[in-house]
């Protein structure tokens, strides 16, 4: 006999559970507090249920062809020129299937890139077959935008087919006018050049997509989904029409333009987020009379994400990212190397990278189902919510003349700012946690390894003439990091970290937690927590905390023992010469006794632990 799995009915001894059986034990264990609690809210104000019920009528949103593999790319931008042909050689040589050559100045250089001559191009392509299927991807800005002409020339000068080279060439001015806050040249001045480089190159034989609708732009300035999404389309938008006003049919012109997104480690958010882009643009499609084709959007793994500090972490942030992104149906992905916030990433950097993409498709089988989230009621009903937000959006960036007027009159910046300003609120308060940097510090860390690398000078490009707000890359780890440096900095000049005593009260099942969360607390911000057994005698405290070479303190035990003994375990402590105490814990009904007795702060979760460690090493200046 022959069973299938349709057969294997595993819970029919059980009643079938509904939505409503659901919530009668959820309201249980919330004891009247209200159902809201457990409702999320994105940073564009969406909200995002605890769960959901199954969509009906969904279908899979096209995308990469079905069961189709993403084009597994790797990053190069080593300045020298050998350097990067050799690091690009051995990539595909080692399973990626293309690169995306980012040269000096570009939006995504991030502080390195390749030199922009006809001869550094030269060889960089050395050795590589650009007809044999590698796919090939510029990120360029205004000072290295002839990279573009100099790798079509190598093209044609090596005797290859334009057409049959799978060429990217990233054209995208808007996004370096948004990044730099500043242009040269009006909209219309830019447009020309723009579309005489495209109708050039579509000249030469080359089948593109040129221009780059980049919302990495938005992301890495701290930016929403939403905020990312509208500029996508506000960008793609300009493009097409600009393309369309220069003579390209319209048919033509809607394979001329893709988009560039950036996938990070909100898996949900991330999963949403290109399923939109791809529902938006169809949608705009229809409305310019086009029959829709699947978009080309091309993911990188995002820099905001990154930290310094435990960079090893970043290896977890980027395979989440990448997941992500594949399963959205995301056409080509580059994952930045876990290593970059630091510098040039090595070769282990680099293939930790590869690898990464080459274990989710080889392995784990990731693009053998097409939009697997189809259907699924959380992910269906936030694409949707996605959709409207960013349409709205949109629609206010075309009433204010399109996109180049919006950033003219600083529509988006002033909508980005806001975002990001609640953002870092956020990671000062340590709601939004990033592992290493902000919680689960390791003050004894090995700092990963990088080349040693000098990066391509530049001439300034043009008069800024129009001026406008910048919108410049960030990272969200930087304020944490930035103690971090200044206890490093501590370290090297007088051979000691600045000092936290933690005065622990009572027996280790009283203290160990909030010492635990002490010690965390400071050490994110580089502060060395020095731990203590515990004590009930606050002479012995006392001398501890002398012994210890600690100028400040933090008492840790339980609200039980603080209410017994924390005010005379402050007064002990400021009498040894504390100059300033810290409590960890809501200071509750105590608070006016414990502050009597000579306690300063308290530190809890949700307060705002950058602020108060910038406090304290003003202190301890």
């Amino acid at each position: 006999m022959t069973t299938t799995t349709d057969d294997l009915r595993l819970a029919a001894d059980f009643a079938a559970a509904t939505y409503d059986d659901w919530r009668k034990l959820v309201d249980g264990v919330l004891k009247r507090a209200p159902f809201e609690k457990l409702v999320g809210k994105t940073y564009d104000g969406l909200k995002i249920e605890p769960i959901y019920r199954r969509a009906t009528n969904a279908s899979p949103i096209a995308g990469r062809r079905a069961a189709a593999p993403w084009q597994i790319i790797q990053r190069i931008d080593h300045p020298d020129a050998a350097q990067a042909n050799a690091q690009a050689l051995h990539d595909l040589e080692n399973g990626a299937t293309g690169l995306t050559l980012v040269f000096a100045g570009a939006n995504g250089a991030y502080g390195f890139g390749l030199e922009p001559t006809a001869a550094a191009v030269e060889k960089i392509l050395d050795g590589i077959y650009l007809d044999a299927g590698i796919a090939l991807e510029l990120q360029i800005g205004p000072q290295s935008r002839m990279a573009a002409i100099h790798v079509a020339e190598y093209v044609k000068r090596g005797g290859l087919s334009p057409a049959a080279c799978d060429i990217r060439f990233g054209l995208d001015p808007l996004g370096a006018c948004a990044v730099w806050g500043s242009s040269p040249y009006s909209w219309p001045e830019i447009v020309p050049a723009v579309t005489g480089a495209i109708q050039g190159l579509a000249a030469m034989g080359f089948k593109g997509p040129f221009a780059a609708a980049d919302g990495r732009v938005i992301h890495d300035a701290g930016g929403s989904e939403v905020q990312e999404l509208a500029f996508v389309l506000a960008s793609g938008i300009a493009y097409l029409r600009a393309i369309e006003q220069a003579g390209v049919a319209l048919d033509d012109a809607q394979g001329m333009v893709y988009a560039r997104l950036s996938a990070d480690a909100d898996q949900f958010l991330t999963l949403a987020k290109f399923r939109a882009l791809r529902l938006l643009w169809a949608r705009i499609e229809q409305a310019c009379g086009l029959t829709p084709k699947p978009l080309y959007i091309a993911a990188d793994t995002a820099w905001r994400m990154l930290t310094r500090r435990d960079a090893y972490v970043n290896m977890l942030r980027a395979t989440m990212a990448t997941f992500s992104a594949g399963l959205a149906g995301a056409n080509a992905i580059t994952v930045l190397p876990h290593t970059l916030a630091l510098g040039l990433p090595d070769d282990f950097a680099r293939r930790a990278a590869r690898n990464t993409q080459l274990v989710l498709l080889e392995e784990s089988n990731l693009a053998k189902v097409s939009d697997p989230a189809a259907g699924s009621g959380g992910i269906e009903t936030l694409t949707q919510q996605l959709c409207e937000a960013a349409w709205s959006l949109f629609q206010e960036i075309e009433k204010a003349g399109g996109i180049f007027a919006a950033l003219e009159q600083n529509l988006i910046q002033r909508k980005v700012a806001a975002t990001r300003a609640v953002r870092e609120a956020n990671i000062a308060k340590r709601r939004d946690v990033l592992t290493g940097a902000s919680e689960f510090p390791n003050l004894h860390e090995a700092i990963a390894a990088v080349l040693d690398a000098k990066p391509v000078a530049l001439a300034p490009y043009g008069e800024a003439k129009f001026k406008f707000d910048a919108l410049p890359p960030m990272r969200l780890a930087m304020p944490f990091e930035a103690l971090r440096d200044k206890s490093d900095s501590q370290l090297k000049r007088s051979g000691a970290r600045p000092r936290i005593f933690l005065a622990n009260l009572g027996t280790p099942a009283d203290f160990t937690a909030r010492a635990s969360f002490a010690k965390s607390f400071f050490e994110t911000g580089g502060i060395e927590a020095i731990d203590s057994e515990g004590f009930a005698d606050p002479a012995a405290l006392a001398s501890a905390f002398k012994a210890s070479g600690a100028s400040v303190a933090c008492i840790c035990s339980s609200d039980k023992v603080y209410a017994a003994q924390a005010e005379a375990a402050a007064k002990a402590l400021h009498a040894a010469g504390a100059t300033h105490i810290y409590l960890a814990g809501r200071p509750g009904q105590q608070e006016a006794a414990l502050r009597a007795a000579g306690i300063g702060d308290f530190i809890f979760a949700g307060g705002d632990a950058l602020a108060t460690l910038q406090q304290a090493y003003r202190r301890m200046e």
